[in-house]
């Protein structure tokens, strides 16, 4: 058991407080936690009882920081863990918000794979998953989700056209343009069909 000297205001942040015990600071504490279990100076504490309400306090603020963050864009749950850790939460509150967020239906890669989706223009599937896996999402759960997908034949003509812009309607041009949308990614037989449709002696 220890004994609570004092109990004081945070200068940079009026709604934490700081916990003192036999006069050395202990710990940091949302103040309304502090408050809500009756802490105050003088009295006797236990150690464990205290880090259980400063874990309290971590997880609500870790919570609030991350639906804040996830306000502006969604975000992988990979993304959200890499914030979270960047800010200095421990993976016992990181794991704590995940789940919170997972449950409020905020955060699941599965439904981030899905919106990236709908707003994709001007790329490839194959880059589509790249992007998908550089933000931390799982091969299978990306690999599962783009299975609903496929390359836009009309979009591809319309990139081919873009490309061309400008340039001669020649067939080593038109060759150049499907060579640099195959490597971007898109699907061999539909960039061969745009080709086609410029040019049928491609």
């Amino acid at each position: 058991m220890a004994t609570i000297t004092s109990i004081e205001p945070q200068v940079k942040d009026k709604r934490r407080c700081s916990i003192f015990i036999d006069g050395r600071f202990y710990c940091g504490m949302k103040l309304e936690v502090a408050v809500k279990n009756r802490l105050k100076a003088g009295q006797t504490v236990d150690r464990e009882q205290l880090d259980r309400l400063q874990l309290e306090t971590e997880q609500y603020e870790a919570t609030d920081r991350a639906l804040t963050h996830i306000s502006s864009s969604p975000k992988t749950e990979s993304q959200m863990r890499a914030f979270l850790a960047s800010k200095g939460y421990v993976q016992t509150v990181i794991d704590y918000v995940v789940d919170k967020l997972k449950g409020y239906g905020y955060l699941g890669d599965e439904d981030y794979c899905r919106m990236y989706m709908q707003g994709l223009s001007g790329k490839s599937k194959r880059a589509a998953l790249a992007v998908l896996l550089k933000r931390g999402v799982d091969r299978d759960v990306a690999e599962s989700v783009l299975a609903d997908y496929s390359d836009d034949g009309e979009e591809i003509f319309r990139l081919l056209e873009k490309y061309l812009r400008g340039k001669p309607l020649t067939r080593e041009n038109i060759y150049k343009g499907c060579r640099y949308l195959i490597s971007k990614g898109y699907d061999y037989d539909l960039v061969k069909a745009a080709c086609e449709r410029l040019n049928e002696d491609c």
